[in-house]
């Protein structure tokens, strides 16, 4: 293999990342008015329990997405600029709802008033769900493959995105990360709302487990390789062990089946696309890895800036996770401490 396909693998690597640890974030976020929902009397610290169970993380987590983007404007300039100006208006959706979410979960306790709390609660759950689906079909539309003319620009528009096959594929990273978060959730908290994680992670597997593989088997019907079946079967076998091991109480082995359920569908969608970087509905216009690609030089220096850096990040995301590992409940919430709002 060439460098260039090293890197191929290398942003794959990183895409995955970021859907595993920032997926629970997004969950965690979309499961504020269900698992804090206002009919209980302690609604307000359910939900800064939820929050609490990423704060220490979910803003380094949010550090996969801007490195893979980095990695793909430097790597493989001509794959940046088709996805970024191709896709323009779900990613300027997607990052309006990602704004929206750092806004909120930084001043939600800035002031102690609970209709500027609930505004904020708005604000992380539209960050949450918009996010999560919009990567669903851009991904999807990636692999599927989009309208490109003979000058190499992406013609498809927003309406052409939003296609049975894209729209399934947000429907199925929304579903894995929702109940990926629920999952952690039950794995970082103790009493009322590790139960009603627990339990809600109990309720929606099945219909995750059923939309997400019609998507893993539509995926490799359409475009997989034959390799990508046991892609397939990872994510089915994931999927399967964590709804059996969230019932018997083991959230910690439920955890790492999600991790596994979205790794594989992550493996099955980048090498489904291998060894083109953008599929195009004529697959004589597909941009190729090759195509794409930046000059030896500066995948060589890129390369040497990984291997030194990458590990260190590794290394300090672990002990992060390490430290801040204790569950946490609704005993452990303080009186919030915000400035009172004005008369």
């Amino acid at each position: 293999m060439a460098l260039p396909e090293y890197w191929y693998l290398a942003i794959a690597f990183l895409f995955t990342g970021y859907f595993v640890l920032e997926g629970f974030d997004y969950g965690v976020g979309m499961l504020m008015p269900i698992l804090g929902r206002r009919s209980y009397p302690d609604s307000d610290e359910r939900r800064r329990v939820l929050l609490n169970t990423i704060g220490p993380v979910w803003d380094g987590n949010e550090v996969w997405l801007i490195t893979a983007g980095a990695a793909m404007f430097a790597a493989f300039p001509v794959w940046y600029a088709e996805v970024f100006s191709g896709f323009y208006l779900l990613l300027l959706a997607l990052l309006v709802g990602l704004i929206t979410r750092v806004c909120a979960i930084e001043w939600r306790g800035k002031i102690n008033d609970p209709r500027w709390r609930a505004w904020a609660d708005v604000g992380i759950g539209l960050g949450s769900w918009i996010p999560a689906f919009g990567l669903g079909v851009l991904f999807s539309n990636v692999v599927r493959g989009v309208d490109i003319d003979a000058q190499g620009s992406m013609t498809s528009d927003l309406w052409d995105l939003l296609n049975p096959y894209g729209l399934l594929g947000g429907i199925t990273l929304l579903g894995a990360f929702m109940l990926h978060g629920a999952i952690f959730v039950a794995l970082k908290s103790d009493g009322d709302v590790r139960v009603d994680a627990r339990r809600f992670a109990a309720l929606i597997w099945l219909p995750v487990t059923v939309v997400g593989g019609v998507f893993a088997v539509w995926t490799q019907l359409a475009h997989g390789k034959p390799w990508t079946w046991a892609m397939v079967a990872l994510a089915a076998v994931g999927l399967v062990l964590a709804g059996l091991l969230i019932r018997a109480d083991r959230e910690l082995a439920a955890f790492g089946s999600t991790c596994l359920a979205i790794v594989a569908v992550a493996a099955l969608l980048f090498g489904s696309l291998f060894p083109n970087v953008l599929n195009a509905t004529d697959p004589e216009r597909a941009i190729t890895i090759a195509a794409a690609s930046s000059s030896h030089y500066t995948l060589v220096v890129m390369s040497w800036c990984l291997v030194v850096l990458m590990p260190l990040v590794l290394i300090y995301q672990a002990w992060t996770y390490w430290v801040f590992r204790q569950r946490i409940s609704t005993a452990h919430i303080p009186p919030s401490i915000g400035l009172r709002p004005r008369a």
